[in-house]
Order: structure tokens, then sequence, then C-alpha cells
């Protein structure tokens, strides 16, 4: 046990007599990443003058810093706390700083005064002391001086730029740390000049740590990586290989190629063949275009797994490392190669394995599975060949051949030909002269450091003239191929290195640990990060986007892809896209907690504002603020301007969002990590907001963007994005009507703030219900009573006449009984039954278990087009127990309004009609009836400008229709019945009576991850000849192609494209209406994520795809729609 030492104690007395506490401002530590504010709880040191002595440390010493200021000077830019610790050598309290807990990887801890950078995030270490430890500072950074208050000597820490005091230097107290020295530091809670970019680590060089960019889940661990220019292959235990997109990280296709884990993968040079080899003893050959077997090969030796596969394109070679010590090839193509079907017992399919075949005790031997001879899915149709008895090198190594590759360059030996490196398990590096006509290998050297039990050769790789080989120690050695000689051997990694790589001049290894290092051209150690919580398996470098891309796979089942943007060799080279930077302002715009129903999260509102704002600021467009009243948040006004040579004559498109969000608490671990650290997945970003609405905001905002810097804006495109929308949009209609003149004239007004009804069909929203939230209360004049001595039933009491009052609201089947309240209303017409049609027609040839076309219609229609009253929740008065009679009583309720019906007519009729019924109860009571809020409901003109400019948009963007069917699937369109309601008709109870099936969007979302990706849509419905002028026509039916293509599908042709879905929601946003009464122009919505998207629940989310989607259809809308 490790006792602490006397000035711990005396800390520990400290914290425990001081007990008065205020919150404080920041002291003297920053640091330069995005982090949330917290109001800590600090000790207030002047309450106790004299432990504040105590505490308090030496005069300033006679020394000078950089930066000089006067206390005045210094009071003016430093809060009281931070004035207080800094300039007059206070303290905080223990356990109470924003920085004692906080475990960063990256970003340099920087001083509140001056912004030095005072220590790396990598120097910071758990001590338990109550304050931030650190055991080292960045070099320079910290002065050190000699102090003997307290009766004691202590080492006292400085800012050497400014003398700010930080703390104090603790030394062999013997924490498991390089230097055994604990930096004692004082903290901030980030409320003081933070302006939340990423500090680089001092002397480690520009982003020193890697970004991870997104992480890629499977169900078995990930054996090996094989990069292209568009695409991840990625080999798995489970005998499958993964395809992914190198652009949005989709999963493109599973191969299920091996009856064994895939070992190996490698690409042709022109990528047209990636070649797999297996622990079933396998090598196959697939074509990439389209994803079919090629060719399956196999040896006629026992030669067990396959670990390593190579292929030359001069020589239409295939070469293979295997478990039984032998290099094999073989050449494609040549057909005395094919085996025949006198042999086919040979093949490792229909072979007893030498161990689990064997007979056991007694001479019995445990019968195959069934599916013993089973060939995987996909591994057919290609041509199989045998590898010739005399294709074989035996012995190539003393052990297991691990490892190899081809080098073509680089070696005199080479004289343009290639050389076959390999590695194996008896330690040494073997390089082999290939012959041009059979293929056949001579041994041209060996790489071997002369130890007499050397350690496996696990993973090799080579750049120009250097080869490094990673070692079953931990060691990786670096060879000249030209002096062959051992130049360095790298005590990497305290476990296996499984694979090593190149790129940018920087060297990765990665070890079983989970562990990378990063090394530079020196073979200084630049960086060690933690890939995975798993062993790593395999990893690859390449350049994708002219951006470095390091990609590793690990026994966690996953694939982590790496920006390791330090690599880059100039900065030409690295500068960085469009998707990336819309990703990087997005991944801290989604960090601020603009949470509008807080108020604890008032200040993250404001920054987060502020942060969108310099965002639109720094890409051209002209900001400003639009107060609210306080303490409401600010509306962002941005302006982008389109040609100024047609001024005059420019459109203006308005885009309204908003910024705030719902609450996100974590406390609960619902959230697979941070709600608001942005997290790329399988595909999706996550985060509190990306999808409501802050990845709509950011793919407007660059649609912008790219169009002025193409020089194709030809319109003004002003945003509107407000901060109380999910509040009820409070303080937006005064601050737009204040700052009309400010915004002038608009033509149109798009907004992108809801959800597919799938989640696969695109749609467009063109309508949308109101609300009215009500609160109705009941109160008597006499207290709380208990019902065992006053109760009566001559008592008015407040909770019966409630109840019986909200009784009279609706009928037996839901129907609302205030007077007139469906006169408004206009019926089905015979367009939107299209509408309606089409939906139901593409939602059940994908789902067909969502029940009949019309139980789905009906659903969808009674959410969307139908009125609705709802009973929220109670409330009373006095004790909650069964024995009081309630004071008051009140009750929430909210009507969902549709198109015809005016809120403020709504809520005068409702009004009315409760204070009848309750003059009929004759009760003493007293009715109180107030609305709290209210928003118009909205419907849109889906054949206008707007809507059709977005249609095209959308057909453009996301390509033609999968074309094949569902078998005895019908291509008509379903009939779709639903009693119309005209004028003063009696409502039709059948109508309500309709069993209502599962068509909200979470049980289609839900649905349609069941749904096999393979499967294509069938054609949507004709549209009314209003809306088919892009119309799809019906096809005949296609028959299923079972040819060798993983893909199945026939698609139709490009001019044959998918049409959106039109659709309504039962929600309401209070703004869409109000813009469209204030401008006079007409409003359009287009849903940018799918179903599934979480929005306001736990793991919010949003497609990658959707959201680059989504930048396309905005830049096409923006750019087309002025024209129109």
């Amino acid at each position: 046990m490790r006792l602490p030492s006397f000035p711990s104690i005396v800390r520990t007395v400290y914290t425990f007599t001081n007990a008065t506490f205020h919150r404080a401002a920041p002291s003297q530590l920053t640091l330069g990443t995005p982090i949330r504010p917290t109001l800590a709880l600090r000790a207030s040191m002047p309450t106790i003058p004299f432990l504040g002595a105590l505490f308090s440390t030496a005069e300033n010493r006679n020394m000078t810093h950089p930066v000089q200021k006067s206390d005045q000077e210094w009071k003016a830019v430093l809060n009281k706390e931070q004035f207080r610790v800094l300039r007059e050598k206070g303290t905080e309290a223990p356990f109470t700083g924003e920085y004692d807990k906080h475990a960063p990887t990256t970003g340099a801890y920087t001083c509140a005064a001056c912004d030095a950078p005072l220590y790396k995030a990598t120097h910071k270490f758990k001590s338990g002391c109550g304050w931030p430890a650190f055991f080292d500072a960045v070099p320079g950074a910290v002065t050190r001086h000699t102090d003997k208050t307290f009766g004691m000597e202590r080492t006292e820490i400085v800012c050497t730029n400014c003398g700010g005091h930080l703390g104090h230097v603790f030394k062999g107290e013997g924490y498991p740390t390089p230097t055994d020295e604990r930096h004692c530091v004082n903290s901030t809670d980030d409320t003081h000049a933070l302006t939340r970019t990423p500090s680089r680590d001092s002397g480690d060089g520009q982003g020193e740590q890697p970004t991870l960019k997104h992480r890629l889940q499977h169900t078995s661990s990930i054996l090996a990586i094989a990069l292209g220019d568009e695409h991840i292959y990625a080999s798995t235990q489970a005998g499958e290989i993964l395809v992914y997109s190198l652009k949005n990280y989709e999963r493109l296709a599973v191969i299920d190629g091996h009856r064994g884990s895939v070992l190996a993968l490698t690409l042709s040079i022109d990528q047209t063949l990636l070649l797999s080899g297996a622990g079933d003893r396998i090598v196959n050959v697939w074509h990439t275009k389209p994803f079919a077997q090629a060719y399956c090969l196999y040896s006629t030796y026992d030669i067990g797994d396959v670990f390593c596969v190579s292929y030359s394109s001069l020589t239409k070679t295939v070469y293979l490392g295997a478990q039984n010590t032998t290099i094999q090839w073989c050449k494609l193509c040549e057909p005395e190669t094919k085996s025949s079907r006198r042999d086919r017992a040979i093949h490792p399919s229909l072979r007893d394995d030498p161990f689990f075949d064997s007979k056991g005790p007694g001479g019995a031997r445990t019968p195959k599975p069934a599916d013993a001879h089973v060939i995987p899915k996909h591994a057919r149709g290609g041509q199989t060949l045998e590898i010739s008895k005399e294709n074989a090198k035996h012995f190539a190594h003393f052990g297991y051949v691990y490892c190899m590759l081809l080098l073509k360059e680089g070696l005199q030996e080479t004289a343009g030909r290639e050389i076959l490196v390999t590695g194996g398990g008896d330690g040494v590096v073997k390089l082999w002269r290939l012959d041009v006509t059979n293929g056949g290998i001579e041994e041209l050297f060996t790489l071997d450091d002369g130890r007499e039990e050397g350690h496996s050769i696990l993973s090799i790789t080579v750049d120009g003239t250097f080869l490094y080989s990673g070692r079953s120690g931990g060691e990786v050695d670096v060879w000249d191929l030209e002096t062959r000689q051992l130049l360095r051997n790298l005590k990497a990694h305290r476990a296996d290195v499984l694979s090593v790589c190149v790129g940018g001049g920087i060297l990765f290894s990665a070890a079983v640990t989970g562990f990378v290092r990063k090394f530079d051209r020196q073979y200084q150690l630049k960086s060690r990060f933690e890939a995975h919580k798993g062993r790593v398996l395999a990893a690859a470098f390449t350049y994708a986007q002219r951006r470095p891309i390091f990609v590793t796979g690990a026994s966690d089942c996953t694939l982590a892809i790496w920006d390791v943007s330090d690599c880059m060799a100039s900065p030409t080279a690295a500068s960085r896209s469009s998707d990336e930077l819309m990703l990087e302002h997005l991944r801290r715009f989604v960090s601020y907690r603009t949470v509008s129903s807080d108020p604890k999260h008032q200040l993250d509102c404001r920054r987060g504002a502020s942060y969108l704002r310099t965002v639109f600021k720094n890409f051209g467009a002209t900001t400003e603020m639009l107060p609210t009243r306080d303490p409401l948040n600010p509306v962002i006004l941005a302006k982008f301007r389109g040609n100024p040579a047609i001024a005059s004559k420019r459109k203006k498109i308005l885009f309204y969002g908003h910024y705030d969000v719902v609450a996100a608490e974590n406390e609960q671990a619902k959230w697979a990590a941070d709600p608001f650290t942005l997290r790329g997945v399988d595909g999706y970003l996550y985060g509190r907001g990306i999808s409501d609405n802050k990845g709509p905001i950011m793919a407007a905002l660059f649609a912008c963007v790219e169009l002025t810097r193409d020089q194709a804006l030809d319109s003004d495109i002003v945003f509107l994005i407000e901060g109380e929308e999910e509040c009820g949009s409070r303080g937006f209609e005064q601050a737009v009507k204040a700052a009309k003149n400010k915004i002038g004239d608009v033509d149109w007004i798009l907004l992108a703030n809801s959800y597919w009804l799938d989640d696969r069909i695109p749609c467009l929203t063109y309508g949308l219900r109101g609300v009215i939230h009500a609160t109705v209360q009941i109160e008597s004049s006499h207290p709380d009573l208990h019902s065992g001595v006053d109760g009566s039933a001559q008592l008015d009491e407040s909770l019966k006449d409630l109840v019986s009052l909200l009784s009279t609201l609706t009928g037996r089947n839901g129907e609302v009984m205030i007077p007139h309240f469906y006169d408004p209303i206009p019926p089905l017409g015979e367009e939107e039954r299209g509408l309606y049609a089409d939906i139901t027609s593409s939602l059940l040839q994908r789902n067909p278990n969502l029940g009949t076309p019309q139980a789905v219609a009906t659903g969808l229609m009674r959410k969307w087009r139908e009125a609705s009253l709802t009973i929220h929740r109670f409330q009373t008065s006095g004790p909650d127990n069964a024995t009081i009679i309630p004071r008051l009583a009140k009750a929430a309720i909210s009507i969902r309004l549709v198109p015809n019906q005016e809120a403020s007519t709504v809520a005068a009729a409702l009004t009315a009609f409760l204070q009848d019924g309750f003059a009929k109860l004759d009760s003493t009571n007293k009715l109180a009836v107030t609305i709290d809020h209210q928003a118009e409901p909205w419907l849109g003109d889906w054949t206008n400008e707007i809507f059709q400019t977005l249609e095209e948009a959308i057909m453009e963007a996301w390509g033609p229709i999968d074309h094949l069917e569902r078998r005895g699937s019908n291509n008509a369109p379903p009939k779709i019945d639903v009693p119309l309601r005209n004028g003063n008709a009696e409502v039709d109870p059948s109508y309500f009576n309709a069993k209502l099936s599962p068509t909200t969007s979470s049980a289609l979302a839900n649905s349609s991850s069941a749904i096999p990706p393979l499967q294509p849509l069938t054609p949507l419905a004709e549209m009314t000849s209003r809306l088919a002028a892009l119309a799809s026509p019906t096809s005949p039916r296609t028959s299923r192609n079972h040819a060798n293509s993983l893909s199945s599908s026939t698609s139709l042709p490009s001019s044959q494209r998918r049409k959106p879905l039109y659709i309504r929601e039962g929600g309401s946003i209070p703004a869409i209406r109000f813009l469209e009464k204030e401008f006079d122009a007409p409003a359009a919505h287009f849903p940018v994520g799918q179903a599934s998207d979480h929005a306001h629940l736990d793991n919010e989310r949003l497609r990658l795809e959707n959201l680059y989607k989504a930048r396309s259809i905005f830049k096409k809308v923006f750019r087309e729609l002025p024209k129109k």
C-alpha cells in the first residue's frame, strides 16, 4: 500500500474542512478539443483565510516572461477565479476541476491566460489526487521554482510564456509512469476563451494521432484486408469476403466463398481479380466486376491452411504459401491444369482430413456432417484448376509460409522481372527469382538475422529498397535489400506483429495487443494508439481521394478506417475534399449540446449558433444573428448571393432549418457512445441531431459552397436557422417579422426536417398536420379533502367534473364531437388517391406482412389526413394517495389539425365547447381552458415547380429502379377504397373501426431491415396525368438470372428512374405555414433521413449515402429551380 505524501494529506484535510462552495469560472487550463461545459463546484478559498494562506505559494521569482501584463490588464482578460489562481497563486478544491477525470487521446492542454500549449493529452494519467495529473510537459513550456511555503519545500510550476501559476510537481511517488513525476495542475470548466479547434500535440507533427473516420462491424473476426481504388475487401473467420465502398462505407456484397477461415487476400495490379486463400486448402480467384468466381485452385498435396497468396499479372501465375512449408504456383487459363472428372475425388472438399477424419480408438470414425461436401454458395461457376505436383517447392521454409509479396523494382537482380519475397516460421525472409515460362521459383538469397531460434516472420512489406518484417516477438526488422544488411531492429510491441505496412514515409506496425505504432523515416516512434479492443489481425494502407487511409481489422469483428493525414507528401496533395470538409464541420456542429429545452445548455446553444454562423461566414455567406426575446436562442440569417451579372433577375430560395436538438442524456447507457460525439459505424453517422436537423443543414450549406466554387449559383439562397424548433419555435415568428426587410422577397421555401416512409424509397412530404396543445383545469373552492370524512354525492369534485367534461370530446370511435369540426376538411381527390396507391404498392412489394392495401392506406390516412384529439395526462393537487379528494384537477390535451382547419378557429371552438359542457354540469367549481401552443397545418401543391424540381433531382441522384419483383406480386396498383368526408356528411363508422396496420415509420424501418439486401423493387405505380411527366412505365415480369454474378437482379434502362413517394406526416412543424403566409411563397419539404434514423430517440443516426445524396439534390434544386 502506498501512503500519500504529507501535502496530499493536507489537501484532504482542506477538502473536509471547507464547507462553502460556489460556482466559479475557469482557472488556467483549457483543452483545445471539443468538450462540454459543466458547472463545477469549487471551494471558495477566500472564505477560509488560514488555509488559503497555507495553500498560497511563494512570491513571483525575479524572472521575465515573453507575455508581460499589469494586474489590471490581466483582470481585463481573466475572470476572478482565473486571476486568483494564475496571478495570485491560489488553488482550486480537489475533485472539482473539469479536467480531473478528463481522458482525451488527442490534443494539448493550453494555458487559459496566454493559450500556450503546456501538456499533451497523452501526458495525462489517473492519479486519484483530485487534480489533473501529468507525467511530463511540452518541452520548455513549464518552468520550475522552489516553493518553501507551508513549512515544507516543494516544486512550483508556472507557464514559461506568461508566468501564470499552474500547480506543483511531485517526484518519486511510485506511479507507473515513464518519469515517475506527477504534475499536479489546476484545471478549468472551459467556459472561457475556448475556440473548440483541436490542438496539435506539440513536437509530434501535424495530426500525430489518426482520426477514426469509420468503423465497420461484422459477426466474425477480420483476418485479411485488400484495398482497391473504390473498395475495401476484407476476409473473415467464417469463410466470407466482405466488400465495402470506400466512398460511403456501405457494404456492397458478402461473398460466401470458403468453408474455412479466409487467411489471405490480394488484388491484381489492374484490380480486376481478387484472390483468396483459406483454411479449406482452396485458393479462389474472383472477378471484381461483377463479383463472381473465375477460378478455383487446389493442390493434390495435403497442404493444410493457405496463409498467403500473390498474383503475377505478367505471367498470370498464382503463388501460394501453405502450412506444409511449401510454396506452390499455378498458371491460369492453361488447359493442362484442368482437373478431370476422374481425379475429382482428390478435390480438398471431398478429401478426408488427416486429423479430424482419422479413426479413433477401436477403429471408429465420427461421420462427417451432412453439409460437409456442400460447396459455398458463391464458390461456383468458375474454372477448377489442379496445381501440378511439379509446381511445388517443398520446405521452402523450415516452418509455415506466413507471408509473401511480389517485388518488381528496387533490386539489381530483378532486371525488369518480378521477384517473390516470402517470410516463414523459421524467422527467415527469402527472395525467389521467377521463371517467366512456367512460373517456377529459384532462391536468390535469404535475409537472416543470425539467431539460432528466430521469431517467426508474420508479415512483410517493401518500400523502395527497404524491407520491413513483423515478427512474433513484437519486433520489426528493417532490411536494406541492396546490401542485404539488417539496418534496424525495432522493439515495436510486446507481442506478435501481425501486420506492417508503409505509406507516405510512415511505417505502421499492428500487433495482437490491439495497438498500432507509427514510425517516421528515421524510425523514431511518432505515436501509439489503440485501434481495436482485440487483436489487430490485418492492416492496409492506400490513398482514397488523394487522402491517406489506413485500414485495420481485428478479432473484435470490426474494420476501422483511419485518416492518417500526417502521411501526406505535400500540402497540395493533402487538400481536403468537400466530403471531408462537410464531415469535419458536421462533427464539430454535433459536438455542441444545443438542447433548447434545458436552461443549463443555454450557453452551448449560443456556442452552437455562433459556430454555425462562423461556418457560413468562412464559406462566403453574409450572416447576421436575429435576436429573440431573452432567454431564447437567436435565429441565424445567412445569404449566399448568386451571379452578380443577373442581380436584377436573381430568384431567391429560402432554406429553413433548426440547430437545436432534443435532450440526450446517457445516464442509463442507452446510447452506444457519447451522443454528442459523431461516430461513423457501418455506413451510418451516429450523434444527437445528425438527422434532425444538423446533417441536412450541412448538406444544404455545402451544396451552396460547391455551386459558389463552380460559379454555378444563379440564385440567392437564404438560410433561416432557428434554435427553438424543438420547443415550438418560440420567438421565431417575431424575429422573422422584425427582419423581413433584411430577408427580402422570397420565391420558394425549402426545408428538410423529416424522414422517408421506410429505409429504401426516397420521399417528398407535401402535407403536415397542425396542432393545438391545451390545458383544461377545474378547481373547487374547498381545500383537498379526505374521502372517508368529506366524501359525499352532493360534493362537486373537481376530478369527477374534469373526467365527465373530457368524455364529451370524443365519440365511441374516436371522432371529435366539437360541432362543425370536420366541415372544412376536403375529401380525398383522385390525384391524391393515386399517391396512396403508389405508397401501398411499393411498401407491400417489400413487406407483404404489413397487411392488405386497404389496411395500409387506411392506417396512413388516419395518421396523415385525419384530425384527432388526444388526452395526454392528468394532474391533481394534494398528496399522491388513494384517499384524497383533490381541490384542483387538470389535464393536458392536444388536437391534431389537417389542412383547411384554422388553429385559432378550432381553439376557440374547443374553448366554447368545453365551457358549454361545463355549464351543463351545474357545478360550483371553476373551469379554466388555456391554449398553450398552436401550429397551423400545411398542405403543399405537389404539382408545382419546386416539387417537380425536387422529384427530378431525387430521381437523378438515386438512379434507376431495381426492376426485379417478388414472385406472385401484381404490378397493378391496388384499389384504395376510403370513405370520403364531404361537407357536413356523416362520418362512416367503419372508417374508424378499420384495423390499424403497423405502418408507422418505425415498423416500416424494422421490417425493411429484414428484407434481403439484394431483393429489389418493382416499378412504382403510374401517377395521375399531372404527375406522370417522369413516370416509370410498368414493365413485364423478368425471370431470375442464376448466373455466376452475386447480384441476380437486372435493371431498367437509365431513363426509367425511381420516382419518390409523395407522403404526408402526422407531426407538425410550426414554421412552414407561417413562412408561406409571411413571404407569400410556396414551400416544399424534402426528407433526407430514413425511417430508422431514430430521431428524438437513442442512437440517432443518418446514413452517409443519404447525406451525400442530399447535398447533390440540393445542388440541382438550387441550380435548376430559378430557371423554371
